[in-house]
């Protein structure tokens, strides 16, 4: 029996990227044939997101490049536009599974059901996900892992920023059973994953019973120590003292990073978009962890255009970063989105001419402090995780979030932790010396280091 060649593309948040890795392992498991996207395929799955306008017209795009390349094919779109734009689904001819976000993860069945099915409407399942602890269907049985791994243990959001789509697609806070998650872990673990990077929608709401992160972090620590550990993006207002204390301890293996959501540096713009937070509370949160980690990495995300933002809103913005200690930042130009609370907002809009040169701004700041953040490591040791070969230089992630860079001498550094010496900034990573190539993560290489005389961090 020939199998069914299956291609996913996935779009969006990490989050998307963990369960599409799930889902790969579903489906060869069921039997189908998992190709890369862009060679032909009977199947393709397109993993929606809905986070801006660009994204929803992103995902009708993708499906139908697919289509176009492959001549009777059938695509399964999944996901947050599924989940919130159905309709619009329906009217592209070759979709012929539409599956929200309780439904998704549980998709191999469905393609399984769809073969009994007649041509005609998309089959569409979009039920409302459940508020209780959650499983995943994770299997032993998937490829070997050869670079960071994505591990997911929370879903939805209880914050509802104005300005926010996700809850109406992914729904109210919830939290994955710790030892579904732990288990998943070390399969992981066990197929080659040196790394796991713990997402969510809203990470920091994590609650198994009376587990919250740190002690689902304490529980991976145990069950995987030869793993080193990640958080993804976490609200400022869910970042624990417990946290920065893993993150500091030389025997823990949660890595010194933050990446933490700021939108706006105006206490007017934050209380607009219902953030819950003031500027004041970022940055003293930043500081302070600045001040128990000095090598850690921090990095944001920053709104441009929110409905009624000011000149004087977006200078206080601006302020606010230069007195931060992040390290980098992703920035956004607002997107409304219908059902929101800033989509009913009786204000006049920004004009697009004016949050395109805060874009720019915003950007030209998040490059000036990503150099800053390579030279400030210069002469510093740190443990990196190399995952890929480019233009002749092995690349990876320190312990910080640092990309660096060592030359390739012709051995494979894919998935090894190396000791390296940062040199000096480069344009896409920080040029290093490759000391050794070690077996386990080493945090205390890090921690231990002490800056270059002169070099310290921008106004923290």
């Amino acid at each position: 029996m020939i199998k069914k060649r299956v291609s996913i593309h996935t779009l969006g948040c990490r989050l998307n990227h963990a369960e599409s890795a799930l889902l790969a392992d579903q489906l060869r498991e069921a039997g189908y044939e998992v190709v890369p996207w862009g060679e032909s395929a009977d199947i393709g799955v397109v993993h929606t997101c809905t986070v801006t306008r660009e994204a929803d017209a992103k995902s009708r795009q993708m499906i139908r490049k697919f289509l176009r390349q492959n001549p009777g094919a059938s695509v399964a779109a999944l996901g947050c536009y599924a989940q919130r734009s159905a309709d619009a689904l329906r009217r592209i001819e070759g979709v012929r599974l539409i599956l929200g976000n309780a439904d998704k993860m549980d998709l191999a069945r469905h393609l399984s059901n769809l073969e009994n099915v007649a041509g005609g409407e998309p089959v569409t399942f979009r039920s409302t996900p459940k508020r209780e602890v959650f499983r995943l269907p994770w299997t032993n049985s998937g490829d070997p892992v050869d670079r960071r791994a994505d591990l997911k243990v929370q879903d939805g959001c209880d914050a509802m920023c104005a300005f926010c789509v996700i809850p109406f697609a992914r729904g109210r806070s919830r939290s994955r059973s710790a030892g579904d998650a732990a288990a998943e872990a070390a399969s992981l673990a066990r197929r080659g994953a040196r790394e796991l990077v713990l997402t969510g929608v809203n990470l920091g709401e994590y609650y198994d019973g009376e587990m919250d992160l740190s002690g689902l972090l304490d529980l991976l620590a145990r069950r995987v120590p030869e793993a080193r550990l990640r958080i993804s993006s976490i609200e400022p207002t869910t970042v624990t003292r417990a946290l920065i204390e893993r993150m500091a301890d030389p025997n823990h293996p949660l890595v010194p990073f933050l990446h933490v959501p700021l939108q706006s540096g105006s206490d007017r713009m934050l209380a607009a978009m219902k953030r819950g937070h003031s500027a004041t509370l970022f940055l003293e949160l930043l500081r302070a962890a600045s001040e128990k980690l000095p090598f850690a990495g921090f990095g944001t995300d920053i709104m441009a255009g929110f409905p009624g933002e000011t000149d004087e809103d977006f200078e206080e913005t601006l302020a606010v970063l230069e007195a931060s200690p992040v390290d980098y930042a992703h920035v956004f130009p607002y997107s409304e989105r219908n059902g929101t609370a800033a989509s009913r907002m009786a204000v006049e809009p920004v004009p697009p001419d004016t949050v395109a040169r805060r874009v720019d701004i915003l950007l030209n700041f998040s490059r000036k402090r990503r150099r800053q953040f390579m030279e400030r490591m210069a002469g510093a040791e740190c443990c990196v995780l190399f995952e890929t070969l480019e233009s002749g230089h092995w690349v990876g992630y320190a312990e910080n979030y640092l990309r660096v860079a060592v030359p390739d001498s012709g051995r494979s550094l894919r998935n090894r932790f190396g000791l390296v010496r940062v040199q000096c900034p480069g344009e896409s990573w920080a040029q290093g010396m490759l000391l050794e190539v070690t077996e386990t993560w080493n945090k205390p290489i890090l921690s231990a280091c002490t800056a270059p005389e002169g070099i310290t961090r921008s106004n923290a």
